[in-house]
């Protein structure tokens, strides 16, 4: 077993570093900039971490495979495909999660094993972190319930688990599947409406209401207006916000058009302190730095704090100033740019910093970056001035 482990966390780790550097290097040639934004968003929105063994080599596949083709398409359609990802049933342990009264269940009961049954971590997480928000109004009866309607969702090939017999014939390993003798029978009560007994479909019609409610509207407006917006997500923007997603349905381009007409986020000072991906990106954007070395790019955002797809916590990285703005973040940040501008060759900083901050350097910045006793210097210095450091 020991050695089973160290093998899939060898294997897992190449895995996590060649999608790091794929989701790097496009994100540096990216012709439509915008849209990868709005990617990495859903990524931290429905956070899975790459920490846990069993989802160190799928941690990327949940953003190539499940968000990159929904992005640009409908917010149900992301959730019901974000949620059937391996690497979410996984990672909130849905794979393993047993109706009580199912077949299955009863046989585990009859032999007396205590150790598996009902899981309801991924349906807690999708009311509380995906849709509705935190103290929406459902209770932990309807968690419950939920989370038997969810019962049979798993993953083909994952071994020797609950119904991995009957999975693994019913698709490839890693491959969404629905076991029915897994699956809780009867009808469910969520939030005051009945769910009939459907098998797969019963959970699914769960996730389709939830994700056109308002309170699910509510929690994705506010969420993208902090991004786009400031740490205080401005009520006029949110307001309008939501208006778009529920007339429209939940449909995400309408969405963004309502994001980009806000005038909130379209203020002249910079309202947002850059994340340690962001301002890694930036950076070498800015230094049309084309390709990203893996490893590279894996050490450095551990060493600024933020490890791709690895936030620790199903509620994903921090979106406020708070959590990145503080004196060894920064000076992390100091040492990372010395080694990007050791890296760049003879650049002018000072006809560099109207290129990538139009109208925005400031008169103490392009002073300082005048007197830097050489051209690195005032690379490094430009990376970390205050209007780089913010967007």
């Amino acid at each position: 077993m020991r050695q089973a482990r160290q093998f899939a966390q060898r294997t897992g780790r190449g895995d996590y570093a060649g999608a790091v550097g794929a989701r790097a290097t496009n994100a540096l040639v990216t012709e439509t900039p915008f849209v990868e934004r709005l990617v990495h968003f859903w990524a931290n929105h429905f956070a899975v971490s790459a920490d846990k063994l069993e989802v160190i080599g799928l941690s990327g596949t949940l953003e190539f495979e499940a968000i990159r083709p929904h992005v640009l398409g409908t917010f149900r359609d992301m959730l019901i495909a974000v949620e059937q990802h391996p690497a979410m049933l996984l990672y909130l342990d849905q794979a393993v999660s047993v109706g009580p009264t199912s077949p299955l269940g009863l046989k585990i009961a009859a032999r007396g094993n205590r150790k598996v049954g009902l899981n309801e971590n991924l349906a807690r997480e999708i009311l509380e972190l995906h849709t509705l928000g935190v103290r929406t109004g459902y209770t932990q009866a309807d968690v419950t319930e939920f989370a038997r309607a969810m019962t049979g969702w798993t993953v083909a090939g994952i071994g020797r688990g609950p119904g991995s017999a009957a999975a693994g014939t019913d698709g490839l390993p890693g491959d969404f599947v629905f076991v029915a003798p897994l699956h809780e029978p009867g009808d469910r009560m969520i939030m005051g409406k009945r769910y009939p007994a459907g098998g797969v479909e019963q959970a699914r019609a769960v996730l389709s209401d939830v994700a056109v409610a308002p309170a699910t509207a509510t929690h994705i407006a506010t969420k993208l207006a902090r991004h786009f917006a400031g740490d205080t997500p401005p009520p006029a923007m949110v307001e309008r916000l939501q208006a778009a997603f529920l007339t429209s349905g939940g449909d995400l381009p309408t969405l963004y058009r309502a994001l980009i007409a806000s005038p909130e986020a379209w203020v002249e000072q910079p309202v947002k302190f850059k994340t340690p991906w962001e301002w890694t990106i930036s950076s070498m954007r800015a230094l049309n730095v084309k390709t990203a070395d893996p490893q590279a790019v894996v050490g450095l955002l551990n060493q600024l704090g933020q490890p791709t797809w690895k936030p620790g916590q199903p509620i994903g990285f921090d979106d406020i100033a708070g959590s990145w703005a503080g004196p060894d973040a920064v000076l992390r940040r100091v040492e990372a740019a010395e080694r990007f501008a050791a890296r760049a060759g003879n650049i002018d900083a000072r006809a560099l910093a109207p290129k990538v901050l139009p109208g925005s350097v400031s008169a103490a910045t392009q002073t300082a970056l005048a007197n830097c006793e050489s051209p690195a210097q005032a690379v490094a210095l430009l990376l970390v001035a205050p209007e780089f450091m913010r967007r």
